[in-house]
């Protein structure tokens, strides 16, 4: 059972928490990683350039993704402790996976103060010359790309076993619930797919799962925060 009588007093915090999430990881794209974030840019060198002389934006984009990673971890338990009574082994599974989906995102963090101290700590500067400095910012930057989509891709599934407990709860409207389960496994697909079948990479399909994921969290989150989740039936 739920540690509360009133189911909603746990959904509306971890609704909040979902749309906090979306916020600081928009703000954050504009003002602070701009530029220094190869998800962002997928350039590179023009990115590893940049990072070595963006020093104290890339210690807020870690401590950033340091905040997020805490939101995550809040919103995969909120959801396993809403959703544990419809379905025990596919709650502890998508808890399980979306605790490792924080953990491995949380590495962009780390390598973003890796770049910041190659860029700004002399004893860099003593060791090698600058082209040095730059393939390692750009090693830091590629590592930050494959943790964040491996992540992404752990996140999706975690999720769409989330949106499946969701339709099997009626807890919230299925047609959220749905659209959510649509969009998780979309995303987790084409991520996949793109790695094997180049035309699944072009701009259009990836505009489209940001786009429909974007739709499926922010109803979710919104619902939640506003309504809590339905009585169960």
């Amino acid at each position: 059972m739920l540690p509360t009588d009133d189911p909603s007093s746990l959904a509306r915090p971890v609704g909040f928490a979902l749309l906090a999430m979306i916020v600081v990881g928009i703000l954050g794209a504009v003002f602070v990683s701009h530029g220094i974030d190869v998800n962002l840019t997928a350039d590179v060198e023009g990115t590893a350039e940049a990072m070595l002389d963006a020093e104290q934006r890339l210690r807020g984009k870690a401590y950033l993704a340091a905040f997020g990673f805490g939101l995550e971890a809040f919103i995969a338990v909120g959801f396993f402790l809403l959703l544990r009574r419809w379905g025990l082994m596919l709650a502890s599974w998508s808890l399980a996976v979306g605790l490792v989906a924080a953990t491995v995102s949380l590495h962009g963090a780390v390598f973003a103060l890796n770049a910041a101290e190659l860029g700004s700590n002399a004893a860099f500067a003593a060791i090698t010359d600058r082209d040095g400095r730059l393939l390692l910012a750009g090693l830091q930057a590629t590592s930050d790309y494959t943790s964040f989509h491996l992540s992404l891709v752990l996140a999706s599934v975690a999720k769409a076993a989330v949106f499946m407990l969701f339709l099997r709860s009626r807890q919230i409207p299925r047609v959220i619930a749905g659209w959510g389960l649509f969009a998780s496994s979309f995303v987790a697909a084409a991520i996949v797919m793109r790695d094997f079948v180049p035309v699944v990479g072009h701009p259009a399909v990836t505009g489209a799962f940001m786009v429909s994921n974007l739709v499926a969290l922010v109803s979710t989150g919104g619902y939640l925060a506003v309504r809590g989740v339905r009585e169960p039936r």
